[in-house]
Protein backbone atom coordinates (compact mmCIF):
# COMPACT_ATOMS: atom_id res chain seq x y z
CA UNK A 1 0.00 0.00 0.00
CA UNK A 2 1.50 3.28 -1.12
CA UNK A 3 0.12 6.06 1.11
CA UNK A 4 2.15 8.87 -0.40
CA UNK A 5 2.09 7.76 -4.03
CA UNK A 6 -1.57 8.57 -4.59
CA UNK A 7 -2.69 10.87 -7.36
CA UNK A 8 -3.50 13.73 -5.00
CA UNK A 9 -0.10 13.63 -3.30
CA UNK A 10 1.67 13.58 -6.65
CA UNK A 11 -0.42 16.48 -7.91
CA UNK A 12 0.34 18.51 -4.79
CA UNK A 13 4.03 17.68 -5.07
CA UNK A 14 4.19 18.81 -8.69
CA UNK A 15 2.21 21.95 -7.89
CA UNK A 16 4.67 22.83 -5.14
CA UNK A 17 7.61 22.20 -7.46
CA UNK A 18 6.06 24.49 -10.06
CA UNK A 19 5.44 27.20 -7.47
CA UNK A 20 9.10 26.94 -6.46
CA UNK A 21 10.27 27.40 -10.05
CA UNK A 22 7.98 30.41 -10.41
CA UNK A 23 9.25 31.87 -7.13
CA UNK A 24 12.86 31.50 -8.32
CA UNK A 25 12.09 33.26 -11.61
CA UNK A 26 10.30 36.13 -9.85
CA UNK A 27 13.15 36.45 -7.34
CA UNK A 28 15.68 36.67 -10.17
CA UNK A 29 13.59 39.36 -11.84
CA UNK A 30 13.40 41.40 -8.63
CA UNK A 31 17.13 40.97 -7.95
CA UNK A 32 17.96 42.19 -11.47
CA UNK A 33 15.57 45.13 -11.58
CA UNK A 34 18.47 47.54 -12.28
CA UNK A 35 20.68 45.22 -14.35
CA UNK A 36 21.23 46.64 -17.85
CA UNK A 37 19.71 44.57 -20.68
CA UNK A 38 18.21 42.01 -18.28
CA UNK A 39 15.02 40.47 -19.63
CA UNK A 40 12.31 39.38 -17.22
CA UNK A 41 11.65 35.66 -16.92
CA UNK A 42 8.17 34.21 -16.74
CA UNK A 43 7.08 30.69 -15.86
CA UNK A 44 4.22 29.16 -17.73
CA UNK A 45 2.66 27.64 -14.65
CA UNK A 46 -0.43 26.21 -16.29
CA UNK A 47 1.80 23.63 -17.95
CA UNK A 48 2.92 22.41 -14.53
CA UNK A 49 -0.61 21.72 -13.37
CA UNK A 50 -1.58 20.12 -16.65
CA UNK A 51 1.48 17.89 -16.38
CA UNK A 52 0.60 16.94 -12.82
CA UNK A 53 -2.92 16.04 -13.81
CA UNK A 54 -1.77 14.08 -16.85
CA UNK A 55 0.92 12.08 -15.07
CA UNK A 56 -1.50 10.62 -12.57
CA UNK A 57 -3.71 7.64 -13.15
CA UNK A 58 -7.14 9.23 -13.28
CA UNK A 59 -9.65 6.81 -14.65
CA UNK A 60 -13.08 8.09 -15.52
CA UNK A 61 -16.00 5.83 -14.83
CA UNK A 62 -17.82 6.16 -18.13
CA UNK A 63 -21.42 5.08 -17.80
CA UNK A 64 -22.20 6.25 -21.30
CA UNK A 65 -20.17 6.01 -24.51
CA UNK A 66 -20.71 9.75 -25.05
CA UNK A 67 -18.80 10.67 -21.87
CA UNK A 68 -15.42 12.24 -22.50
CA UNK A 69 -12.11 10.60 -21.64
CA UNK A 70 -9.47 12.43 -19.65
CA UNK A 71 -6.92 13.89 -22.05
CA UNK A 72 -3.24 13.12 -21.68
CA UNK A 73 -0.66 15.60 -22.90
CA UNK A 74 2.86 16.23 -21.68
CA UNK A 75 3.57 19.90 -20.92
CA UNK A 76 6.87 20.66 -19.18
CA UNK A 77 7.51 23.68 -16.96
CA UNK A 78 8.45 26.50 -19.25
CA UNK A 79 10.60 29.48 -18.23
CA UNK A 80 10.58 32.12 -20.93
CA UNK A 81 12.18 35.53 -21.32
CA UNK A 82 9.96 38.44 -22.29
CA UNK A 83 11.87 40.33 -24.97
CA UNK A 84 8.89 42.26 -26.30
CA UNK A 85 9.03 45.20 -23.87
CA UNK A 86 11.49 47.66 -22.38
CA UNK A 87 10.60 49.64 -19.24
CA UNK A 88 13.95 51.25 -18.49
CA UNK A 89 16.37 53.25 -20.64
CA UNK A 90 19.06 50.60 -20.07
CA UNK A 91 17.20 47.82 -21.91
CA UNK A 92 15.78 46.23 -18.76
CA UNK A 93 12.11 45.23 -18.85
CA UNK A 94 11.41 44.27 -15.23
CA UNK A 95 8.29 45.95 -13.85
CA UNK A 96 8.86 45.85 -10.09
CA UNK A 97 5.19 46.43 -9.26
CA UNK A 98 4.12 43.54 -11.47
CA UNK A 99 6.81 41.27 -10.03
CA UNK A 100 5.80 42.04 -6.44
CA UNK A 101 2.16 41.32 -7.28
CA UNK A 102 3.14 38.03 -8.95
CA UNK A 103 5.27 37.14 -5.93
CA UNK A 104 2.31 37.70 -3.59
CA UNK A 105 -0.02 35.69 -5.84
CA UNK A 106 2.48 32.82 -6.01
CA UNK A 107 2.90 32.89 -2.22
CA UNK A 108 -0.87 32.61 -1.73
CA UNK A 109 -1.00 29.70 -4.16
CA UNK A 110 1.93 27.97 -2.43
CA UNK A 111 0.29 28.41 0.98
CA UNK A 112 -2.96 26.94 -0.36
CA UNK A 113 -1.10 23.86 -1.60
CA UNK A 114 0.66 23.49 1.75
CA UNK A 115 -2.68 23.78 3.58
CA UNK A 116 -4.14 21.06 1.37
CA UNK A 117 -1.10 18.85 1.96
CA UNK A 118 -1.41 19.41 5.73
CA UNK A 119 -5.07 18.42 5.46
CA UNK A 120 -4.11 15.17 3.79
CA UNK A 121 -1.59 14.42 6.55
CA UNK A 122 -4.14 15.32 9.23
CA UNK A 123 -6.59 12.87 7.66
CA UNK A 124 -3.94 10.13 7.69
CA UNK A 125 -3.09 10.96 11.29
CA UNK A 126 -6.75 10.69 12.24
CA UNK A 127 -7.03 7.29 10.58
CA UNK A 128 -3.91 6.06 12.35
CA UNK A 129 -5.26 7.20 15.71
CA UNK A 130 -8.55 5.46 15.08
CA UNK A 131 -10.65 8.57 14.42
CA UNK A 132 -9.74 10.33 17.68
Amino acid sequence: MDLFGSASFKSLERGLAGAQVRHNAISQNIANVNTPNYKAKQVSFKHTLDDAMNQTNFNANRTNAKHLEFSRTNNPIMVEEDRSTMYNHNGNNVDIDLEMAELAKNQIYYNALIDRLNGRFTSLQSVIRGGK
